[in-house]
């Protein structure tokens, strides 16, 4: 997580203020209750006596992290972020514009609508801009100090959304070739995802590899079936059926979607 103030790192001090604007974000413009904040920040059985304290004091830090931006270059594009005190709790006021988060959700949606309407050049270039947003793992610092949040969970299933809307739009756009080691990186992963592993082997079919995308089937259906204990969806039966006939509608002329 970065605070950048007009091309300015900023610090935002230790874990638990880390944290407390991390999850305040997570929920930016929502009052979040101190309690919820509390469990959060230490768990339901591990809060300190001493935990309303901490984290008041992690609010005042950030207030003053937050009320010094925009003052050493000229102030910062847009309203600064304030963290107000609202009963039950705490919230984060602050422009969705200014929070990579929020612009990856607003683009990820128009793509998928672009995608939806046909538009696949469209749908590329809007996902293409809202996968660039990334850097890696989200608040990748708190989740290795051991964070586990069911937010941040919900996140990185829309990046892997936001991935294969983007994989699909590139697909209907002939460009399997140039997405093939994305889909092959992704799949590796995690082999457990139906859609992009479908992706993957209508790829590898269009590339002219008709054994390897066969092979990735059964790869698929050996991990479904040993981790899940279930067999492909019907979509990615579909796909394996139609590439044992050479279905016409395979090629891109034919742009049928093998959903799972």
């Amino acid at each position: 997580m970065q605070l950048v103030d007009n091309g300015r790192t900023v610090g935002l001090g230790g874990m638990k203020q880390r944290a407390t604007l991390g999850f305040l974000l997570l929920r930016a413009n929502e009052v979040v209750a101190t309690s919820h904040l509390l469990n959060v920040l230490w768990g339901v059985d591990g809060t300190p006596t001493t935990a309303r304290k901490i984290l008041q004091n992690a609010v005042h830090g950030l207030r003053g992290v937050l009320s010094a931006t925009g003052t050493a270059h000229g102030p910062a594009p847009g309203p600064t972020p304030e963290l107000l005190t609202q009963p039950p709790g705490y919230m984060m006021r602050v422009d969705p514009e200014q929070v990579d988060l929020y612009l990856f959700h607003r683009w990820a949606g128009q793509g998928r609508e672009r995608l939806a309407r046909g538009d696949a050049d469209g749908a590329s270039v809007l996902l293409s801009d809202a996968l660039a947003l990334w850097r890696g793992p989200v608040l990748a610092d708190l989740v290795e100090a051991g964070i586990r949040w069911p937010e941040l969970a919900a996140v990185r299933s829309a990046r892997l959304d936001a991935m294969e809307d983007y994989f699909d739009a590139q697909l209907a756009r002939g460009r399997h070739q140039a997405i093939l080691p994305e889909l092959e990186e992704m799949v590796r992963a995690d082999p457990l995802r139906e859609r992009c592993c479908g992706q993957l082997v209508l790829a590898l079919y269009r590339c002219g590899r008709q054994a390897d995308a066969l092979d990735a089937y059964k790869r698929v259906r050996a991990a479904l079936v040993e981790n899940l204990g279930l067999e492909p969806g019907r979509g990615l039966q579909r796909l394996q059926q139609a590439i044992l006939a050479q279905d016409p509608a395979l090629s891109l002329a034919g742009a049928e979607t093998y959903a799972p």
